[in-house]
Order: C-alpha cells, then sequence, then structure tokens
C-alpha cells in the first residue's frame, strides 16, 4: 500500500509527496506535529498539516532569512530567532563571525526535541556555545527584552495558531522597542498567490513603525505556491545600500553576494502589494 502525505494550501489546491516511513505522529501542548520520510524531498516536518521543513530544500528559506538581514546590518552581535525550533536559522547566523550570541526562544519543546533527532543537518548547531535556546513564548520575550539585539529574525509557521500573534502590529511595536537603535528585523510573509492580503497588512503595520521596510522573495518548492516573501524593517540600515563586493563568501547554496539584491527584485504584482 502506497502512503501520501498532502497539504491543502487552500481549500482547492494542495501538494502531495510519498511517504516511505513516519517517525512521529503526535499531538504537542501547542499543535500536531508529524516527522515523516518522504521519497522526493527526504525527512519532513510537518506542524498541523503544514510542511514546516525538509531536508531536501530547507537551505532556501533559512539561508533567505539569516544572510540578508546579517550583511544588511554592519556589526550584528546579538540576535534574536522567534520560533525556528528546527534549528536551521541559527546554523546560517552561525556563518557570521561578528555574532557573539544567538538566542532561539521557540515556543514548542517537541519541535527542538525532534529535530535534533531526525534532522541533524538542519538542527545540528542548537547546542553550539554561542547559542541559547529558551523553551518559551516568543511573543513576551520580545515584549520584556527592550533595546537588546541588534538584528531580530522571526521564524514562525502560517499565521495561525500559536504563530497567529507574531503577524500582529502590536508584535512588530515589539520589535522595535526590542531592537537597538540602528537594529532590524526580518519576517517570513508567506506568498502572494494565496496571502496576498497578509502581505499588504504586514507591510503597511511595519511602514508605520519602520522608517526602511524592503519585501524581497525566493523559490521554496514545498511552501504554498513556491514563491514565498520576507519583510525586512530597519531603523537606519537599507538592504539596497549593501556593497555586494563586500558580502563574504559564505558557504552557502542558495544565498550568495549576487543574488543579494536580485532578491529584492519582485515580480510586478508582488510589488504592487506592497505600496
Amino acid at each position: 500500500m502506497e502512503l501520501w502525505f498532502t497539504e491543502k494550501q487552500t481549500p482547492a489546491f494542495g501538494i502531495t509527496a510519498k511517504v516511505r516511513e513516519t517517525y512521529v505522529d503526535e499531538q504537542t501542548p501547542f499543535q500536531h506535529l508529524s516527522m515523516v520520510e518522504t521519497e522526493e524531498f527526504g525527512r519532513m516536518l510537518v506542524l498541523d498539516g503544514m510542511v514546516m521543513t525538509t531536508v531536501k530544500d530547507e537551505f532556501v528559506y533559512h539561508e533567505m532569512v539569516a544572510h540578508p538581514a546579517l550583511v544588511t546590518h554592519p556589526n550584528p552581535k546579538k540576535v534574536l530567532v522567534v520560533g525556528g525550533g528546527d534549528g536551521g536559522v541559527i546554523r546560517e547566523i552561525l556563518k557570521h563571525p561578528s555574532v557573539e550570541k544567538a538566542v532561539l526562544v521557540e515556543i514548542d519543546g517537541k519541535v527542538i526535541e525532534y529535530s535534533k533527532q531526525y534532522l541533524p543537518e538542519i538542527a545540528g548547531e542548537l547546542d553550539n556555545p554561542r547559542v541559547e535556546v529558551i523553551v518559551n513564548d516568543g511573543y513576551m520575550h520580545i515584549l520584556n527584552n527592550k533595546n537588546e539585539y541588534d538584528v531580530i529574525m522571526v521564524d514562525s509557521t502560517e499565521p495561525v495558531g500559536p504563530a497567529a500573534p507574531l503577524f500582529e502590529r502590536g508584535f512588530y511595536q515589539g520589535i522595535y522597542e526590542a531592537l537597538k537603535e540602528d537594529g532590524l528585523f526580518v519576517a517570513q510573509t508567506d506568498n502572494p498567490w494565496f496571502k496576498a492580503d497578509l502581505i499588504q497588512q504586514v507591510n503597511r503595520d511595519v511602514k508605520e513603525i519602520f522608517p526602511i521596510v524592503r519585501v524581497y522573495g525566493a523559490n521554496i518548492p514545498t511552501y504554498p505556491s513556491g514563491l514565498w516573501t520576507f519583510t525586512m524593517g530597519s531603523k537606519t540600515h537599507d538592504p539596497l545600500e549593501v556593497d555586494a563586493a563586500a558580502i563574504p563568501d559564505m558557504p552557502t547554496k542558495y544565498y550568495s553576494s549576487r543574488l543579494h539584491h536580485a532578491a529584492f527584485c519582485l515580480p510586478k504584482f508582488v510589488e504592487d502589494l506592497t505600496k
């Protein structure tokens, strides 16, 4: 018998992958968590029926959360990741030698536990001495830490369940206050095919708080529609003013110095959402 996992990305559209083995399938205190082995994308982490990461394409998302922000800030020393319990963004952050401390705040400890067990190539740096892992509410951590971070990265699920407050204007205001005077943040902001309204709303909210707001994109095949957006809000530093020649070579598979500025060149229909 063949076993297939299907994510219904909208009520009328989804993606499906043939499953070779199921390692974990349980309800945590926060969400339903599955860890499966797929034929096409290898091991896959699924939360509440949504693909979070796979061994095959994870590098795109994790690199594009971390590197555009960290090359835009001239000297990032202390970085916060909200969510991201699989550890992929942390792994990418540690490729920047200026970072002295990376703090991960993940609400669901089971995501961390199972990622370490089944996704070691992604979660392998969570025990690095430069990393502090906190199992707690990222929203409250933001509100309780003022003027603390150079860069904040919001690596959340889609805006449902425990991640819903991470897409509200009050959260972005809290981020602004948790950043130092020249700080910046980046958040994943879903896809323009199915969630255009969300991109527009986040863009409006962040523009009311941050003087510099830029949206960029990447291709991630297992995420809804394959076209994914990220929104950066900055107090002083503009990613479009980064000198590409000064971006250091790093062991990456997607992000590069040439790609940095290109990622901010959006298709017209996506660019229109940010006006």
